[in-house]
């Protein structure tokens, strides 16, 4: 089988595979240099042994970090930590962030108007006085 760090579908949810030829070893990828400094300065911090490489795969240098299972679900934790500090917004601009961020408060807000004022309706059709009795004829 292919090494997944090479494989060419990657669709990029995780940056972290199973080593390609030692099962004790988790490697990490990161495409950016400011990414991966801060991970290895987190592992040191976090007194993780680690091994460094780079390699460079169609124009783009990847930082590879290859750490032992035994510390996966301290990396993990880090790994999201970095990313979480170098991601960007989805919604760059702060002032269109708010405004969808209320246009978004205002539609949930009449759902739920809309949803308490149908079931007002229905309590009120269920309550209704007319007696219902199938052995009269309405002539």
């Amino acid at each position: 089988m292919d090494n997944p760090v090479d494989h060419i579908i990657d669709l990029g949810l995780v940056n972290y595979v199973k080593h390609p030829s030692n099962p004790d070893y988790m490697v990490y990828r990161f495409a950016d240099q400011l990414r991966a400094d801060s991970f290895a300065e987190a592992l040191q911090e976090a007194g993780i042994e680690f091994e460094r490489d780079e390699e460079i795969k169609r124009t783009v240098t990847y930082h590879l970090f290859g750490i032992h299972k035994n510390d996966y679900k301290k990396t993990v934790r880090i790994n999201f930590m970095v990313e979480a500090k170098h991601k960007k917004p989805l919604i760059p601009f702060k002032a269109f962030r708010y405004f969808f961020l209320l246009i978004m408060a205002g539609v949930v807000t009449l759902a739920i108007i809309g949803y308490c004022k149908q079931q007002e309706i229905l309590a009120l059709h269920n309550d209704s006085t007319l007696p219902v009795n199938n052995n009269e004829q309405v002539e």
